[in-house]
């Protein structure tokens, strides 16, 4: 038991290594450590733009900017006029993030940054107009926005909700902290809906990934 558990981990470690960063990711996470911003890992990443670069989204909406690392990942599997809107409270996070955009060679027509909390900027975006969502943040929120999702994306979006895993703690269900018991119960209800194609990647600290589907 205790080999099998050590080739899972061997596994994790590498997948999380399997794609390298360029320089400017690599940029964007430095920054995240100077201000102490959490990052996605690499393997989440690298999933993140293959996602991206299968259906080729030209319009998606981040929540949680951090230092733009996510961000640029998912930039580099859009389509190539598509436009990222990337939302989160820190003025600070979104300067560095320009800062990141600008040093990678990112039109600025391609980003859209809005400061304020998710909550109160997403009602304020257009129904059914957004290929793609990702959440990197605030997962005790994640049912509010996939009730924003399911209005903003449009028939065959993709809703992919970061911190799935939450550390190890959901998939054991003897936890009965806040986050993961919540996280289990939305899970619950996802796939009880018919309205989403779901699946649970470990990738990282786990990745929801939810399709609309066309009715």
């Amino acid at each position: 038991m205790e080999d099998a558990w050590l080739r899972k981990a061997q596994n994790w470690t590498y997948s999380e290594q399997f794609v390298s960063e360029n320089d400017n990711i690599l940029s964007a996470r430095e920054h995240a450590a100077h201000l102490g911003c959490p990052s996605i890992s690499p393997g989440t990443g690298a999933a993140l733009r293959l996602l991206a670069a299968m259906s080729s989204p030209r319009a998606v909406v981040e929540i949680g900017t951090g230092t733009g690392v996510a961000s640029l990942w998912l930039l580099e599997g859009m389509a190539p006029d598509g436009v990222l809107t990337t939302i989160d409270t820190e003025l600070e996070h979104h300067r560095a993030a320009k800062r990141v955009f600008l040093e990678a060679g990112i039109k600025p027509a391609r980003t859209r940054t809005i400061s304020g909390r998710a909550l109160d900027v997403l009602p304020r975006l257009a129904d059914a107009s957004y290929d793609m969502i990702f959440v990197g943040t605030d997962a005790l929120d994640y049912h509010h926005y996939i009730t924003q999702a399911a209005r903003l994306l449009r028939s065959g979006g993709l809703l992919v909700l970061d911190n799935a895993l939450w550390f190890g703690k959901v998939a054991d269900p003897v936890n009965r902290e806040e986050v993961p018991s919540a996280l289990r119960t939305i899970y619950r209800e996802l796939l009880d809906d018919s309205a989403w194609q779901v699946a649970l990647l470990p990738t990282g600290n786990g990745l929801l990934c939810a399709t609309k589907t066309a009715h």
